[in-house]
């Protein structure tokens, strides 16, 4: 399931509409995996394409370690930001290869981007403004603290949208509660 987002190529990169990241017990719960892994100490680097916000999380939902993520975010330049610019899904490129796998998983572009810079205004109006204000894209805490408000987030979109019982039958499968 890919979110809503329109993507035309061209040599010069993409026109992209937003609309937040599709909901789902899957995402949910990479997000957390993600936010738990950097709590217990996984390998944390800003700067690094495997290490940073974007690539902990690709390590989540995508078969690839840290270092083939960077291996392949180096075939071309740029940060996370900018290999987004770049993205088209018909390139070959295998960092496009693997925003494709994330985009499936129901993020957008656009949420990529954002996860970069924590910088997503529907997630950080859920932070009280002295939190919000002291957010530093490249703090290991901050990260952490910003993947567990998107993933309470979507997981109250989620709620909303689906019964109690098929709620119990997704907390059961993925032995994570959805109702906290």
């Amino acid at each position: 399931m890919i979110a809503e987002t329109k993507t035309i190529c061209f040599n010069t990169g993409f026109i992209k509409k937003k609309i937040m990241a599709i909901a789902t017990p899957e995402l949910i719960a990479a997000l957390e995996r993600t936010a738990s892994k950097l709590q217990q100490g996984a390998s944390y680097q800003w700067g690094h394409m495997g290490a940073c916000n974007c690539g902990n999380l690709a390590q989540e939902l995508t078969p690839f370690s840290k270092a083939e993520i960077h291996q392949y975010a180096m075939q071309r330049h740029g940060d996370w930001n900018e290999q987004l610019i770049d993205y088209c899904p018909t390139s070959g490129y295998p960092m496009d290869l693997i925003v494709s796998k994330m985009l499936e998983n129901g993020l957008t572009l656009v949420d990529l981007g954002h996860l970069e810079r924590l910088s997503d205004p529907e997630i950080l109006a859920q932070i009280e403004k002295g939190r919000r204000d002291s957010l530093n894209k490249n703090s290991r805490e901050d990260v952490i603290f910003y993947l567990q408000v998107w993933a309470n987030l979507l997981r109250e979109k989620w709620i909303a949208t689906h019964s109690s019982l098929e709620v119990l039958r997704i907390e059961k499968k993925l032995k994570t509660p959805l109702l906290v």
